[in-house]
C-alpha cells in the first residue's frame, strides 16, 4: 500500500522506501493520472508507458538513495532538487550504478497529499 504524504519534505523518503521495496503499486501511486517521467535523458513517459516502466525496472531489484537538495513550495505547486543513486544490474546482469541530480514538481492533490506531477531525475547530469 502506497504511504502518501501532505509534507513535501517527506514525499522523497517515502518515495525510496516503496522503491526498495519493489513495490510498483506503491511508486505507481505517487504519480498524477498524467505525470510525465524522463528516466531516460530526452524519453518523456506518460501513462499506461509510464506505469509498465516502473514495473519493469523495479522487478530487476534496484536500491535507491536520494537526499533532497532543495525544496521550494508555492501553493499547491513544489519542486524538489534530489540528489539520487540507484545501485542495478544491467542488461546483462552486470552490477551498474545510475546516479543524478533530479528536477521534480510535484502537485497538491485533492486529499492533500504530494505527488509527481514530473520526474525528472537526469533534470540536471552529474
Amino acid at each position: 500500500m502506497a504511504k502518501l504524504t501532505s509534507d513535501v519534505a517527506q514525499h522523497t523518503a517515502l518515495y525510496v522506501e516503496a522503491f526498495n521495496r519493489g513495490d510498483a503499486d506503491a511508486v505507481n501511486a505517487m504519480y498524477t493520472e498524467e505525470a510525465v517521467a524522463v528516466w531516460e535523458p530526452g524519453v518523456p513517459l506518460t501513462g499506461q508507458d509510464r506505469i509498465d516502466a516502473v514495473k519493469e525496472f523495479l522487478a530487476r531489484g534496484p536500491k535507491m538513495t536520494a537526499v533532497p537538495r532543495q525544496s521550494f513550495v508555492t501553493g499547491d505547486t513544489a519542486l524538489l532538487i534530489v540528489d539520487w543513486s540507484i545501485d542495478t544490474k544491467d542488461a546483462d546482469g552486470k552490477p551498474e550504478r545510475l546516479e543524478g541530480v533530479g528536477v521534480d514538481v510535484l502537485r497538491l492533490n485533492a486529499d492533500g497529499h504530494w505527488l509527481y506531477a514530473i520526474d525528472d531525475p537526469y533534470g540536471e547530469e552529474k
